[in-house]
């Protein structure tokens, strides 16, 4: 071969070759790319759920305090000890409850006065926490959140404020805050469970400054230098402790407007980046996928691609040179399907590996929040289904002596009580949204007998004489007919498990009498009475005496709740012969042709509870 064409054969099988290496880089470059932002949503998906949630969690956290008069009361003297300790117990207990890191109330002037750690170390108690932007949010604006670093504790946290301001009177302009509630949570739980999940997950908070995230030496730096007035910020704040914010060497290389993501330089490393904002604060999660292993992959198929180039330039050599060729051509063919097939083998295990990662810790979330709800359904559906239980057990007994008429009567109260149980889970549904059925006129004495008729059969197995006394008979309030009988059923079940056990006659009495523009309605019953210790704060959230696994310290919350919307009061004392006695107010409905009553702001007895013995 004349050395001309040599040098032109030469020429194009290197072009052959160049082209193949570059097209199967490429094709590997772009297919590994998208397999990875792929996976970086699904992953974007899970934490910024999780993240959301563990966020949300707590919210309604700080504003329970405002039901607490203990609270309201330090504020207003924050020099007594006596109330500082009552206080510290019971942010104690409300946090021991809730699970959250830290509960804690501070006065107008940003020092602490209470705290659910008093007396541990680290607790925050007696500092002035002025600078922190979460309390001066919270007095002007009622509620804060910032993200900092526990200035006693050392420990990285997010914090939830909220005003706390006596209730106003009747249209009367909202009072100036006397205090601030802060819980702070902990999301070390968050950290841990991204370090299961392949790649890096960050945190970047508003300035631009990584606040969580799988690697450690990277929290506390900002992408890019601090303009000097957020710098003397941080330092005032001191949001991130004592941190240097020295800058991560973060270059951005190139975006990919398609799939949202960005591949750029990070620490001596090429990453592939994709973020997502969050919805209750203003951080980004940004997910990190190492693209050594992907420019490797690449590199391995450009190498595929250049041998598969070559084939074509045998093919030619192989007229000259056909039976070494042919050998040489069948063994690269089979090195090439080894190497392939390996690779695709390694891909689907890697992908089904991952897939049952993801599915495990959707699993787990759906049983967790699962658990949550069935816990608050067990405690309202209760009652209903145990008197569809009477009726069924009575309409057998009236089966068995021929009283079909009896029989049908039952089956249609059985049919009403599943009427109820939808309007029920509906209500549910209306108060998660913060809504609730308009007031009309109700009669009580209906009410009363329904109440009545459903604990008819813990009344009769608990030997309780039950009596009714409503006087005028017609007596009507100006309420929710469902949501009042609610009231009772809670107040007369309560009353039937505190004379559980009792040797003297158990008695339990509904009494309801017209007071001025109201309608007053005792319920009382011969049991031990409440006890002292809990008789002050039998209105506060999760305080119960029953035993463990019998009471979640809700019902009479709900109770207190229900009477203060419906512009009633709830309240609660013992009798001086012996017993309890609930006294329950609603507004009397207006006679038929005159005005409506005008409804007085409810002065309820404090934040609500679900037992008294």
């Amino acid at each position: 071969m004349k050395p001309r064409t040599l040098l032109a054969w030469s020429g194009a099988c290197l072009a052959l070759v160049a082209a193949c290496a570059w097209s199967g880089h490429r094709l590997a470059w772009r297919n590994g790319l998208a397999s990875l932002q792929d996976q970086a949503q699904h992953r974007l998906d899970l934490v910024t759920t999780a993240l959301d949630a563990q966020l949300a969690r707590f919210d309604y956290l700080p504003s329970l305090l405002e039901t607490t008069p203990q609270v309201l009361q330090l504020l207003r003297a924050p020099g007594d000890e006596g109330l500082r300790h009552e206080v510290n117990a019971t942010l104690r207990g409300i946090n021991a409850t809730a699970g959250a890191d830290m509960l804690y109330v501070l006065g107008r002037d940003g020092r602490v006065l209470a705290a659910g750690d008093a007396g541990q170390t680290g607790t925050p108690l007696g500092l002035d926490l002025s600078f922190r932007p979460y309390v001066r949010d919270a007095l002007a604006q009622q509620r804060g959140r910032f993200f900092g670093v526990g200035v006693s504790s050392g420990r990285p946290g997010y914090y939830l404020s909220f005003a706390l301001a006596p209730k106003p009177a009747f249209e009367a302009p909202p009072p100036a805050p006397l205090g601030v509630a802060t819980v702070k949570v902990s999301l070390e739980a968050s950290e841990q469970a991204w370090r299961k999940l392949p790649g890096e997950v960050l945190a970047i908070d508003e300035h631009g400054v990584v606040i969580l995230g799988t690697r450690e030496h990277w929290k506390y730096r900002p992408l890019q230098p601090l303009p000097e007035a957020e710098l003397r910020e941080a330092e005032r704040t001191r949001s991130y402790g004592g941190a240097p914010l020295k800058p991560l060497d973060w270059r951005v290389r190139e975006a990919l407007p398609d799939a949202g993501g960005t591949l750029l330089a990070l620490e001596g490393g090429r990453w592939l980046a994709s973020e997502r904002a969050l919805q209750r604060t203003p951080w980004r999660l940004v997910v990190l996928d190492d693209l050594a292993p992907l420019q490797a992959e690449a590199r391995r198929m450009a190498v595929t691609g250049a041998l598969a180039g070559l084939l074509l330039p045998l093919l030619g050599f192989a007229w000259l040179q056909r039976r070494r060729v042919l050998a040489q051509q069948r063994a690269s063919r089979l090195a090439l399907q080894m190497a392939y097939d390996s690779l695709e083998a390694r891909v689907v295990e890697r992908t089904a590996e991952l897939r049952a990662a993801q599915n495990e810790l959707v699993h787990a979330g759906k049983m967790a929040l699962l658990g949550r709800m069935s816990a608050g359904m067990v405690h309202e559906l209760n009652q209903p289904l145990a008197a569809m239980r009477t009726l069924a057990d009575n309409a057998c007994v009236l089966l068995q002596h021929g009283r079909n008429a009896d029989v049908e009567g039952n089956l249609q109260r059985i049919a009403k009580l599943v009427d109820r149980l939808g309007a029920l889970t509906q209500r549910l549904k209306s108060f998660a949204h913060k809504s609730q059925q308009p007031a009309g006129p109700v009669a009580l004495q209906p009410v009363v007998g329904n109440a009545q008729f459903l604990l008819s059969r813990r009344l009769r197995e608990a030997g309780v004489e039950f009596e009714s006394d409503i006087a005028p008979p017609g007596l009507k309030v100006l309420a929710d007919e469902a949501r009042t009988e609610q009231v009772l059923v809670n107040l007369m079940a309560n009353a039937i498990d505190a004379m559980e056990g009792a040797d003297a006659a158990r008695r339990l009495v509904v009494r309801a009498r017209i007071d001025g523009a109201c309608a007053r309605i005792e319920v009382e019953d011969s049991g031990p009475g409440i006890r002292e210790d809990i008789l002050p704060r039998l209105f506060e959230p999760f305080v119960t005496s029953k035993p463990a696994g019998r009471g979640l310290g809700l019902g009479l919350m709900i109770s207190a709740h229900i009477a203060r919307e419906s512009g009633g009061t709830l309240a609660a004392g013992n009798r001086a012969e012996g017993g309890a006695r609930f006294v329950f107010t609603l507004p009397l409905a207006p006679a038929a042709g005159s005005p409506p009553l005008p409804a007085d702001t409810p002065a309820a007895a404090g934040s609500p509870s679900e037992t008294h013995s």
